[in-house]
């Protein structure tokens, strides 16, 4: 069966040919596997392309822990990781030290911030790690800051809605994230044009985070946004005046994607003060396996109370738990 092989894949065949590191070999080879028609005539290219990927992914791994000391390079902790991103000036180090206390140096001249700095916002029972980085420019990023938003697990776009150009910020930072396929744009096949393709990279959701609101123009220019930029998801806050920051939390939680889920021994009352942390669509067994290692191989089932029918219900291994359960694990 032939290949018919489109030429956005030849593009990104050219690309990796070309591609001097491992990290622009990586990049072009994802963009080959993302555009490449699926179908059997093309199964042994793809299998031979994961292949090398996963070579490459190796190889990168084995120079990241021989290279010198990276300060671009960030260290996850707490409960998920949200990367700080935007253009000069719309307040980006004040984000991050309202939220987390950090002592971010903060000034009213651009690129104040010249490393990342991180923080730990505290959200009810558990912490998230903020992290500032340096600003975006027209030219595009700091060599090295691409590495550290991929690594994380969500992205705050900071804009400033008091400004004439925030449409202008939100659009070049919304074009460079894409072009970098840090965050998502659509693709699909020339000849399905309503089937999406299959793409195995990695993306980071994202909330747009429209600071100053308590400006004279912000009202009016996120109005122009949401026209202009229809399905545009914008959090209006004023690190001013401190409003809108408790929603700005709950946001942040909800694009996290992740659930808090307490344990109980058999008998005794539930530990409300420190919850497991999991993805959403986690199960009992997932939970298991965070507690313990052995656990999933002892594990006969489990009592739960919140999402079951009826309090303290009997649940199988791959129950899957909500925000705010108490779970009891019979270990065998």
């Amino acid at each position: 069966m032939p290949a018919n092989l489109t030429p956005q894949y030849y593009a990104a065949e050219d690309a990796y040919k070309k591609a001097s590191s491992v990290e622009e070999k990586i990049e072009a080879l994802q963009e080959m596997l993302a555009v490449i028609p699926k179908h059997k005539g093309t199964e042994k290219i793809q299998a031979d392309l994961k292949r090398r990927l996963s070579k490459l992914r190796e190889e990168g791994e084995k120079k990241a822990k021989t290279a010198r000391f990276n300060p671009f390079s960030i260290e996850k902790q707490g409960a998920g990781q949200g990367i700080i991103v935007g253009f000069p000036n719309a307040g980006k180090s004040s984000l991050l030290a309202t939220m987390t206390k950090a002592k971010a140096k903060i000034a009213a001249y651009p690129f104040t911030t010249t490393l990342p700095l991180t923080g730990m916002m505290p959200y009810k029972d558990i912490l998230i790690q903020l992290v500032d980085t340096p600003p975006l420019t027209s030219e595009g990023a700091p060599p090295g800051l691409l590495n550290t938003l991929r690594g994380g697990d969500l992205l705050l776009i900071v804009i400033d809605a008091g400004s004439d150009d925030c449409l202008e910020q939100v659009e070049k930072t919304l074009s460079f994230l894409t072009e970098k396929r840090v965050i998502q744009k659509e693709i699909k096949q020339n000849n399905l044009p309503d089937q999406p393709v299959q793409d195995e990279r990695k993306y980071l959701p994202y909330i747009i985070v429209a600071n100053k609101m308590d400006l004279q123009n912000s009202e009016d220019n996120l109005t122009i946004l949401n026209e202009l930029m229809p399905g545009l998801t914008l959090t209006g806050i004023s690190l001013k005046e401190k409003t809108g920051l408790d929603s700005l939390k709950d946001r942040i939680f909800q694009a996290l994607s992740i659930i808090r889920v307490y344990t109980r021994a058999p008998g005794k009352q539930p530990d409300m003060e420190n919850p497991f942390v999991l993805k959403k669509g986690g199960t009992v067994l997932d939970l298991a396996y965070n507690i313990h290692r052995d656990f999933p191989e002892r594990l006969k089932n489990a009592r739960v109370w919140g999402s079951a029918k009826f309090d303290g219900q009997t649940v199988a291994r791959d129950y899957v738990l909500e925000d705010g359960d108490i779970v009891e694990l019979n270990i065998g």
